[in-house]
């Protein structure tokens, strides 16, 4: 169903809907009065004035019942005036061989519909129709093309008296239940090799009859021989089983094109796709849209997170599987190798789609995942820092008397620094993407972080004039904070180790310590991964390095041997 004829019935409504229902409920008694109105013209009223009458209403109830245009659909003037002046022509100017040609159409027109029919009554119905049609043609019209031939009384008797009574038994077939809104579906495949078929029928008896001056009958049955043997070695032919692709490959070739509007399909999967992102949203809705196929009853799929199922579920089913998915067909009879084709071809786009909107899932999860374990990191690591600057107040506390003036003094400069650090931290993990660091003085920057670290195995020196100068007070202190410890943390395991902190201008920030070195293996992630620690998470220098990147600078391990291990803090070039 194109996506004019969606839009048509969603601006119809619920009026459109009854309208429809009440036009189709009548589809037994047209197709019925038509068959009647036909018998009428052609058995009883051939070469009388009213039996032009009887095509021409015969044609009016054709246009009322076909199954090309639906009755809600809008047929434009110049086609509407070619089809009435067709039937003017018919009604009046019809003659033998057009009107065979014209049974053979009707033949087509309803036999084609009987595969895509899933009402029983419908094609019960369907099979009555051809069977008149086809026993109409062959008994009274095509015997009438011959000049010198007379009917048999026993088949005049038969198409005169009997007959009838299969329109009479459409006409008492009452239409499917909840089937009312379904319309008639015509296999444009199916009813060309009908007509073919028909064609080939009575032009053969014809011709048969004509070449050997023979009875019609026999000709008739030796037409039907023929073809008999013809269809048999095609079915030969369509699957030889000796190595040959045969007739079957061929031709599921070529109906990969017919039955299903594949490129309107993909591009209504496509525009789904876009607008619906949550993969197990987009699979029912892609699934419930194929619904609308007259050979689909329902669809069940599962996958590794989810089960669910649109529509009936039937005894002919069909299972596709796509990477996680399995997806299930319910149809209502048997599908052709070239349908099932066909939907092998939608499954696999579906899942396609699908697995594309699964990964990009777990994408945004471990982008997010990945956020929140950086900015976690970072914040835990100037906890950590601060920790450790409270830790050496309470040390300096231990060994000082509560009167000290030194200590006193020493606390007075430590807590409004804590407190300001921890301020911004808590900032950060309120909202990590909006905090933004502050230049400040480089000389008030230095004095508060000697202060910091006095008393401890830290040297502090400059280099070059710092006068004037401003840099990141954030970079600095976290990397400043990270590079002392790790050195300081050296101690623990040996020897005290002594740590010269440098700034220059640039600015410029060295930390050199007289410890051992790092290991080579470690030496070459510690400032681009996180490596092993047995002193905590181990990303410090790793987060320092990131921090320093992303304000533009960078942190480089510039000497690594024993006795000088030197890592360096300046700007990017």
């Amino acid at each position: 169903m194109s996506d004019d004829l969606l839009n048509s019935e969603v601006k119809a409504g619920s009026g459109g809907s009854v309208a429809a229902a009440a036009s189709t409920r009548f589809l037994n008694p047209l197709l019925a009065a038509m068959l009647l109105t036909l018998y009428g013209a052609i058995v009883w009223g051939a070469g009388e004035w009213w039996g032009r009458g009887l095509l021409l209403a015969h044609f009016g109830l054709f246009l009322i019942w076909q199954p090309v245009w639906r009755g809600e659909s809008e047929v434009p003037a110049v086609r509407a005036i070619l089809v009435l002046g067709i039937g003017l022509l018919f009604a009046v100017f019809g003659n033998w061989w057009l009107i065979a040609t014209w049974i053979a159409v009707l033949f087509s027109l309803i036999g084609g519909g009987v595969p895509g029919s899933s009402a029983r009554n419908g094609r019960i119905v369907s099979i009555l129709a051809a069977v008149y049609l086809i026993a109409m043609l062959l008994m009274w019209v095509v015997p009438h093309v011959f000049a010198d031939y007379v009917i048999e009384p026993g088949a005049t008797v038969f198409v005169r008296y009997g007959l009838p009574l299969l329109p009479l038994v459409i006409l008492a077939i009452p239409g499917d239940r909840g089937k009312q809104n379904d319309p008639v579906i015509v296999d444009l495949f199916y009813s060309v090799v009908l007509f073919l078929l028909v064609v080939a029928l009575a032009l053969g008896s014809f011709v048969i009859q004509q070449v050997s001056h023979g009875e019609y009958l026999l000709g008739l049955a030796q037409t039907l021989m023929v073809i008999a043997l013809v269809l048999v070695g095609l079915s030969w032919l369509w699957n030889p089983r000796e190595g040959v692709s045969g007739i079957r490959t061929l031709l599921s070739r070529y109906l990969l094109g017919l039955g299903l509007p594949f490129e309107q399909r993909m591009r209504r999967l496509a525009r789904l796709a876009q607008n619906e992102t949550h993969p197990e949203r987009f699979l029912r809705i892609a699934l419930s849209d194929l619904l609308d196929l007259p050979w689909v009853s329902g669809f069940a799929w599962a996958t590794k997170i989810s089960t669910g199922a649109v529509g009936n579920e039937t005894a002919n089913a069909e299972s596709y599987s796509t990477g996680d998915l399995v997806v299930t067909m319910y149809s209502s009879t048997p599908c052709s190798p070239a349908i099932l084709l066909h939907m092998n071809l939608l499954m696999q786009m579906i899942g396609h789609f699908y697995e594309a909107q699964r990964q990009e899932q777990r994408r945004q999860q471990s982008a997010y995942t990945q956020a929140i374990y950086q900015t976690g990191a970072r914040l835990t690591h100037d906890i950590k820092n601060l920790l450790q600057s409270l830790r050496s107040l309470c040390v300096a506390a231990e060994m000082r008397a509560a009167d000290d003036i030194a200590f006193r003094a020493l606390v007075q400069r430590q807590l409004p620094q804590i407190t300001q650090r921890l301020g911004a931290t808590l900032e950060k993990l309120k909202s990590p993407e909006t905090v933004t660091g502050n230049d400040v003085d480089a000389t008030v920057w230095w004095q508060a972080v000697s202060a910091r670290y006095a008393g401890r195995t830290v040297i502090f020196e400059t280099e070059g004039d710092i006068a004037g100068m401003h840099l990141p007070a954030e970079l600095f202190d976290s990397t400043v904070d990270t590079l002392i410890e790790n050195a300081l943390y050296k101690s623990v395991r040996g020897a005290t180790v002594w740590v010269r902190v440098i700034l220059g201008s640039g600015p410029l920030l060295r930390v050199c310590d007289d410890g051992e070195p790092v290991p080579a293996d470690v030496a070459m992630q510690i400032l681009h991964a996180p490596v092993a620690s047995d002193s905590g998470l181990g990303v410090g220098l790793f987060q320092a390095a990131t921090f320093a990147r992303h304000s533009g600078y960078k942190l480089e391990l510039v000497k690594n041997r024993h006795g000088n291990v030197c890592f360096e803090l300046a700007r990017a070039d």
